[in-house]
């Protein structure tokens, strides 16, 4: 650490907010307006962006065009998201309560900035400075008086080249498990014809409300609670939703590998995520796996696969089905009868025995690769901090990676 210095933001890095603009300025089309939902970990910029007139950027707001690798910060709402400009988001414009961030000069590695904005000593700084009871936010004015540390530019590039090659492995599986469900989803359409009659779901399967749970139960232990965080950006499971759990819960809101869970509650006004199913892999961390109060378990009745269920709940139609009946004004909760009604394709058992043949492999595949990015995610989370505090040396964290990637 002694080699590390400790500087003005200010002087390391410019940063701009992104402009404020009004509603009645928004367009079908132009150029992209970033929004926060873009900045989440998972989510692609373009994500929930609307759209300005190309000729009114130019005149108005053109000095806010953002360049390829300049680094987004959050300063308004969830503090602290932090993306990088892809080309996907160059020249496109950020909102109100993002910051855009680029080095200064050569003393600070471009590269390095995103590990910057999310060491816990800058995370610090952020928290202590946020304003606002209801809405915390942040801005320039406070960027100015916060300091960053910072290693020789060596350093700097071989931390970002180290933390950046977990970042990509992850972010490839990711977007692999994304690609397998839509081939899921695909297969579904093509094995399972249009059919002719309808079941009532609850001829299919059973569900099974989780547990509900108090906070002192939320303590180390090798039980871990399935929650709305499981549920990632790109419609997969994340291991990073789990919450150590030591309470109460009966043997049906146990969750075994490869077992459907469905989101029963939304805190998006866009249900982003009530309604949707997810298959809970394997837990690398935890012997047991318990579905929290706002999951339910969907469990096949004999005979029935379970890989058909999930395959009949990726549909679009299913989760059109539970949007139009869930209730709630902040929250969104989702009709205890919502699943249970859903009116499903009656196919016969060689169909669903087909689709599932066709099903498992991808499902395998798609648990191996969050098995594996679950523990690059782990090391990731270990390399971090000790190498962001000067505590760990690039050319030993290059070691550790000789036999992870």
């Amino acid at each position: 650490m002694s080699e590390w210095i400790t500087l003005p933001l200010a002087e390391l890095m410019t940063f701009r907010e992104g402009p404020g603009v009004l509603a009645k300025d928004f367009h079908a089309q132009g150029v992209p307006l970033i929004r926060l939902a873009g900045l989440k970990e998972g989510a692609g910029l373009l994500k929930g962006c609307n759209f300005l007139d190309p000729e009114l950027v130019s005149t108005r707001w053109s000095q806010f065009r953002l360049a390829l690798g300049e680094v987004l910060l959050s300063s308004s709402a969830s503090l602290g998201e932090v993306a990088t400009v892809d080309h996907a988001a160059v020249g496109a414009v950020p909102y109100t309560g993002i910051i855009g961030f680029r080095a200064r000069d050569g003393r600070l590695c471009q590269r390095f900035i995103p590990f910057v904005l999310t060491a816990p000593t800058f995370k610090r700084q952020i928290q202590a400075m946020g304003v606002g009871s209801v809405m915390r936010h942040f801005g320039p004015s406070h960027l100015r008086q916060m300091n960053v540390s910072i290693p020789p530019i060596n350093d700097q590039e071989g931390i970002a080249d180290v933390l950046g090659a977990l970042d990509d492995k992850v972010a490839a599986n990711t977007k692999l498990v994304a690609l397998l469900s839509e081939n899921l989803e695909a297969s579904f359409t093509s094995i399972v014809r249009e059919p002719e009659s309808f079941v009532a779901f609850s001829d299919l399967a059973t569900v099974t409300k989780g547990v509900s749970y108090r906070s002192v139960d939320l303590v180390d232990s090798r039980t871990a609670l399935v929650t709305l965080k499981s549920f990632d950006r790109t419609g997969g499971y994340s291991a990073r939703g789990l919450k150590d759990y030591a309470g109460p819960y009966k043997p049906v809101q146990q969750i075994h590998p490869g077992e459907i869970v469905v989101a029963q509650t939304d805190l998006t006004q866009a249900a982003e995520v009530v309604g949707r199913a997810i298959r809970v892999p394997a837990s690398r961390n935890h012997e047991t796996l318990v579905a929290s109060l706002d999951l339910a378990i969907v469990r096949p009745v004999t005979g029935v696969p379970v890989e058909f269920i999930l395959g009949l709940m990726l549909q679009g139609r299913f989760r059109t089905h539970c949007k139009s009946r869930t209730s709630g004004t902040t929250v969104l909760h989702l009709a205890s009868a919502a699943i249970p009604t859903f009116s499903a394709p009656r196919v016969s058992a060689v169909v669903q025995q087909h689709y599932a043949s066709v099903a498992l492999p991808m499902l395998e595949m798609s648990d191996s690769l969050t098995s594996e990015s679950e523990a690059l995610s782990a090391t990731r989370d270990a390399l971090f901090p000790a190498l962001m505090s000067g505590k760990l040396r690039v050319r030993d964290a290059e070691k550790v990676l000789e036999g992870v990637l």
